[in-house]
């Protein structure tokens, strides 16, 4: 204390500049609270009085004044408490509220997926089933276009030829089939057996055709028997 009177008497006599102004208010404090301090060492204390009574009964009134106010304390203090209580409630049941609302997003949520997926596969197979559909259309344009450039430019064979003389009341052994129906066999055969794709070469194969299919790789005879043949697996 009296090194900061001393240090507070020598810096009383110096002007602070401003940016001194927090100590300046800190100096002013320290001697307003030094010349509380003084005036209390000069006060003597005041006795009320020597009767026990008088002081019992100002005692029991200090004691009562204290219990009042600390009753109305630990009042205030339980009131605070049960709102903090009614608050801590209102809290737990909006989070319950929001874990609900959380849980129903949740399901939404995984509903919405799955009908989703669903609906995607059911797109997806629609869309296969348009495009397979699309195709066998195709296909069934080609073969009956490609049915009808064979039947135009590849009709029935005529056994033996139409420069040989032969009575118009014999008939063939043999009934030939059309270049077409010869594709349509080995075509068919290829797509179920794709392992055994070979065909029996018979008297109904016009062997000019068979010729015709195999000089331009239409098809391939097999290697250990020329009587077998397959059609060149063009989608492979």
């Amino acid at each position: 204390m009296e090194e900061c009177q001393s240090k507070l008497k020598v810096q009383g006599g110096k002007t602070l500049p401003k940016s001194h102004t927090r100590l300046s208010l800190l100096i002013t404090r320290v001697k307003a609270l030094q010349a509380e301090y003084n005036q209390w060492q000069k006060r003597t204390p005041e006795i009320i009085s020597n009767n026990p009574e008088v002081l019992l009964a100002l005692g029991k009134e200090e004691l009562q004044k204290t219990k009042n106010d600390l009753e109305m304390v630990l009042s205030t203090v339980q009131s605070k408490n049960k709102q903090l209580e009614e608050d801590l409630k209102r809290e737990q049941q909006w989070q319950e509220e929001q874990e609900q609302v959380v849980d129903a997003l949740n399901r939404i949520e995984e509903e919405m997926k799955t009908q989703t997926e669903q609906l995607s596969r059911k797109r997806a197979l629609q869309q296969l089933q348009n495009k397979m559909s699309k195709v066998k259309s195709y296909k069934e344009g080609l073969l009956n276009a490609l049915g009808e450039f064979l039947g135009e430019h590849f009709p029935i064979p005529e056994k033996g030829g139409s420069t040989k003389k032969k009575k118009s009341f014999e008939k063939p052994a043999v009934e030939l089939i059309t270049l077409h129906e010869i594709l349509e066999i080995l075509i068919h055969k290829l797509m179920s057996t794709p392992h055994d794709p070979y065909v029996t070469i018979n008297d109904s194969f016009w062997p000019p055709y068979i010729e015709l299919l195999l000089r331009y790789g239409i098809a391939l005879r097999h290697p250990e028997d020329p009587n077998r043949m397959r059609l060149e697996a063009f989608h492979m």
